[in-house]
């Protein structure tokens, strides 16, 4: 009897490949929306649907402005919220499906862990091993008036029913600028508000085309939250910048200050100074026989990461060999483009940039002169394709398989017969050539001397 607790990424493919194993597998989640975790009903789905609508409507009104068509459109948040919640119930209820049908009992309730026991709904039951994944919440700081009405998070958003007209959104991270752009279309006047810098700790010219596709977010950086105010609900947000303070008019906050592990029903198992749970590469706890996998074991917060530790998880269940963790995990930041980038440790932050081409999504960017950039970062020695930067509007459809070649140690040079689909708004493929070319020039020179 395996017990797994949590059905998000980590926890849910686990269970089911214990499952296929033969193991006996029972699945505790306490979602009453069903399976899917944070990543289906408050996360990586959410951001999708909401930017699908957002990038729409962004396209469509230039299509308006060039008079190609005679509406200009807008979006209902609210019932963008109804709709997307229809869709979410949907998928909810095809990978219970999936999930039920591959062997695991799956239990709708809550489960906590004291060492190497398992208790839910007043009975403990017995387990050979144990998978903690029980994911991330949002980590509230403690600003004044954050309980306020209006104040959401990323898991309290759904139940906004409402367009908000002027959103003050507090944090500097992914979170805060797929959002900010989100609103912007939607309407409303955004207001980021960080303490240290937007985008702190990605490369300067991710920051740069982010930037630009926040054209008209008002972006405060290097300033404090003092409160938020209002007497029932939201009517304002104090700030202090260099020492000097001034309250910003808004009718909603959405606080977007990060994630924790969700550990608070976890006892017996050593933590960090987190709250994550400490793993060994093997995914084990300082408990014999229990794992951990996903969120809960602390940053990067990302769900092909999760997913990858819950088989690391099921293989040292199992006993098999350990596989060796990836050098680098591509990520994408959905805004007006999708700006995906990838980065093996050893990369350098300077390589070779190019406009990305007008193609299908940016065709009709062009006269703004904003068809996205890509960038690439090669070895110059041995050819090695160490990074990329891409931003287009699909840039994400690539930018797994272009991980690939860089945790392969691929040089460009073997990408030389590649032929890419055609039109595409990718401009990796023509810097994969020109790395090659330059590279081939270089030898034919020191041939002949």
């Amino acid at each position: 009897m395996i017990t797994v607790i949590g059905g998000g990424p980590a926890g849910r493919i686990a269970a089911m490949c214990l499952a296929a194993h033969g193991k006996t597998v029972t699945l505790f989640d306490s979602r009453v929306e069903g399976l899917g975790g944070q990543c289906l009903h408050q996360g990586c789905m959410v951001i999708c649907a909401q930017n699908d609508a957002a990038r729409t409507c962004d396209e469509a009104r230039a299509l308006h402005r060039f008079g190609i068509t005679d509406t200009e459109p807008a979006i209902d948040y609210a019932r963008l919220q109804e709709k997307m919640a229809d869709v979410q119930k949907t998928i909810a209820g095809i990978i219970g499906t999936e999930t039920t049908e591959s062997g695991v009992t799956v239990i709708c309730d809550h489960a906590r862990v004291e060492g190497n026991r398992v208790y839910a709904g007043g009975i403990e039951y017995e387990s050979d091993a144990i998978l903690i994944a029980t994911g991330s919440v949002p980590c509230i700081p403690p600003i004044p008036g954050a309980g306020l009405d209006g104040v959401y998070n990323s898991h309290s958003l759904p139940g906004l029913r409402r367009s908000p007209q002027r959103i003050v959104i507090i944090g500097s991270g992914v979170i805060a600028a797929e959002y900010a752009y989100i609103f912007r279309v939607a309407g409303a006047d955004v207001t980021v508000v960080a303490r240290s810098t937007l985008l702190r700790g990605f490369p300067g010219q991710l920051i740069t085309g982010a930037r630009r596709d926040l054209t008209g977010v008002h972006i405060r950086e290097e300033t404090e939250v003092v409160a938020i105010e209002g007497t029932a609900s939201v009517t304002g947000v104090r700030l202090q910048t260099n020492g000097n303070e001034e309250v910003i008019p808004c009718d909603t906050v959405l606080l977007a200050t990060g994630l924790r592990p969700r550990t608070d029903s976890i006892s017996g198992i050593a933590l960090g100074p987190d709250g994550e749970i400490l793993v060994n590469e093997r995914m084990e706890t300082s408990v014999p026989g229990v794992y951990a996998a996903g969120d809960v074991t602390g940053p990067p917060y990302l769900t092909p990461l999760a997913r990858r530790e819950g088989r690391a998880a099921v293989d040292a269940i199992l006993g098999l060999p350990l596989k060796p963790v990836p050098a680098c995990i591509p990520q994408t930041i959905k805004l007006r483009h999708e700006h995906s980038i990838a980065l093996h440790p050893d990369a350098e932050e300077n390589g070779t940039m190019i406009p990305s081409p007008a193609a299908p999504g940016s065709f009709w960017l062009v006269p703004e002169r904003h068809t996205g950039q890509s960038l690439l970062i090669t070895d110059n020695t041995t050819g090695r394709i160490n990074g990329f930067y891409e931003v287009s509007p699909q840039s994400s459809a690539a930018a797994g398989y272009l991980a690939y070649l860089i945790n392969s140690g691929v040089s460009v040079d073997a990408m030389d017969s590649f032929v890419e689909v055609h039109p595409s708004s990718e401009g990796i493929v023509w810097l994969m050539r020109y790395c090659t070319e330059r590279r081939e020039d270089r030898q034919f020179s020191e041939e002949k001397k």
